[in-house]
């Protein structure tokens, strides 16, 4: 009986915040995105034993929790924030460390993270009373005011499974306000325990077979770029590149970031991962070529990629309906024949990441699967289709009441017990294929990425290319001096740790004038401080141009910039 095969990757990433030199973490968002969104995603699928889905974990990012985890059993936190949860007496702390607090703790989705909650909303509006927020004013705030705002931040920011299954929680929610010092370490424990449980329960899901565990190239570098500027030319050709023509090295750095994904997912959960979701889905022939090499099975990426390359293998023939080509696996024709290459529905996805957010759970769920049986009605009736749905794990909730509880709540029941739709991972996929003729191919692959199919959210405008132009002169430093005496083995081990993150792809995701201009300045403070860092391991004087900020970013833009559409 034909059936529809449905794959579900939650992408779950965050940058590396961490200061080398400091050790400080400069940004809070991997263990926010721990306790709210990582611990959520894990408890919907626990409570839906049916549902299979793929979970990629950038390596980075468990680095990060890692990291998180050991502070804690150390007692030497280094997240400003978390430090000052559990500072006893908030009156005493000086005007930066008050400052600090005020301007991070009403980060977040009003609309959904703040308004909710009367006691968090007053604390905004007494805040807002204030209209110059000068030092000498913000001092008028006392301690009480710092702790019950610190206290309902991270409340905002607690899974709602958490919420509603944890009882020191749910008597927090009640008091409202007036929190004490035992009460705001009780709630620094508890998300030291929740970040703790994290890496354990998704090894759990998959040792159970019923979530696949794939991974990412080690800091989530763009590669097809770092292997070749050009290659953002087979979808634009007449993009504006970076006044360097290469980045040195590019193929080895590729394969290193690779084979350090591949070493830190055996550590973790005990075997190599099957596939890899290379960073934004960027794929190109040579980085397959390498990714065939250290024996990936699958990997993935966005159906603008799928249209652009079938176009370019078959010029005179026209593109016929996206049900008879968009839900089947690929391999590309050549050196990587072995890695089948799947394309996510861009619009299935995008439903996910942009509109059901304003829906009502139940009713976007439902709104899902009556897409997902017009696919299978629509797709050839000899051909069991595999649709792929892929999107961030952690981003796109905050824009949803209850954090997407009641949808995916919602979305999983009805995938447990449907007739013909079968959720399930690539892995099990491919082993279940009867036969090679279930593989198309493609003559051609059109490097490209899952937004827009190009490579444009990364390079190509000034600021972006300016980006480019300055980590390939480090990276040009950086051989030179591994390749002298300069540096004992230990200091280039962590000067290549800390090229490796100048290296990610989230710098240059930032740039450019259409995102917010406070998190384009966090970010571009962040860049140039790890390139920075590089420097001083290497040993060498910082180029005077690192100190000037690259991109300013928009005040007019009220979108979070976190995730992009596909087209």
């Amino acid at each position: 009986m034909k059936h529809l095969n449905l794959v579900l990757l939650w992408h779950m990433h965050q940058p590396d915040y961490r200061d080398y030199v400091t050790q400080e973490f400069v940004l809070p968002w991997v263990y926010l995105h721990a306790i709210k969104d990582y611990t959520d995603m894990a408890y919907h699928l626990e409570t839906h034993p049916k549902t299979r889905a793929v979970v990629n974990f950038v390596p980075v990012l468990l680095d990060q929790l890692e990291d998180f985890t050991r502070q804690y059993a150390t007692g030497e936190v280094r997240n400003p924030l978390l430090r000052l949860l559990a500072t006893p007496e908030l009156e005493r702390i000086n005007p930066q460390d008050r400052s600090y607090v005020f301007d991070s703790c009403f980060l977040s989705n009003h609309e959904t993270m703040l308004q909710p909650y009367p006691a968090y909303k007053r604390l905004h509006e007494l805040y807002n009373l204030l209209n110059k927020h000068s030092e000498s004013e913000l001092s008028y705030f006392s301690g009480q005011y710092l702790a019950d705002l610190l206290v309902w931040y991270h409340l905002a920011w607690m899974g709602e499974s958490v919420r509603r299954n944890n009882e020191f929680i749910m008597q927090l929610m009640a008091k409202s306000e007036g929190f004490s010092f035992a009460e705001r370490l009780q709630l620094f424990d508890l998300i030291g325990e929740l970040i703790q449980q994290l890496i354990p329960r998704y090894r759990k899901l998959a040792e159970s077979g019923q979530i696949e565990i794939s991974s990412t190239p080690h800091y989530h570098p763009l590669s097809p770029l770092l292997i070749d500027f050009a290659s953002a030319c087979d979808s634009q050709p007449d993009v504006a590149l970076p006044m360097h023509s290469q980045y040195p090295g590019g193929c080895n750095r590729v394969a290193y970031h690779l084979a350090s994904a591949i070493s830190s997912h055996e550590q973790r959960f005990h075997e190599k991962p099957s596939g890899i979701w290379p960073a934004e889905g960027a794929l190109s022939t040579p980085l397959l070529k390498i990714m065939a090499d250290q024996h990936c099975q699958w990997s993935a990426s966005g159906e603008g990629v799928l249209v652009n390359s079938l176009r370019a293998s078959n010029p005179n023939k026209p593109l016929s309906d996206r049900n008879h080509y968009l839900y089947r696996p690929y391999r590309v024709s050549g050196e990587a024949e072995s890695v089948v290459c799947f394309f996510r529905d861009d619009q299935l996805s995008d439903l996910i990441g942009f509109e059901y957010s304003r829906w009502f759970g139940r009713d976007a769920a439902e709104n899902f699967i009556h897409t997902l049986e017009r696919i299978y009605h629509s797709t050839p009736a000899d051909e069991n289709p595999v649709v792929s749905v892929i999107l961030d794990g952690e981003n796109a909730w905050e824009s949803y009441p209850y954090n997407g509880y009641y949808f995916l709540d919602d979305l999983y029941t009805l995938l447990d017990d449907h007739p013909f739709i079968r959720t399930t991972t690539y892995h099990d996929y491919i082993a279940a294929m009867n036969h090679p003729d279930q593989v198309s191919t493609l003559s051609t692959l059109t490097a490209g990425s899952w937004v827009y199919g190009t490579f444009s959210t990364w390079i190509g405008d000034r600021e972006k290319n300016c980006a480019w132009d300055m980590l390939c002169a480090a990276k040009h430093s950086y051989d030179l001096v591994m390749q002298s005496d300069r540096l004992t083995e230990e200091e280039k081990v962590e000067a290549s740790r800390q090229l490796a993150s100048c290296e990610s792809s989230d710098w240059f995701w930032w740039f450019g004038d259409y995102n917010p201009a406070h998190s384009v300045a966090s970010f571009d403070r962040l860049f140039r401080q790890n390139l920075m860092n590089l420097y001083r391991l290497l040993k060498l004087p910082i180029p005077a141009a690192i100190m000037e900020s690259i991109s300013k970013g928009s005040e007019l833009t009220d979108v979070s910039g976190a995730m992009r559409r596909s087209s």
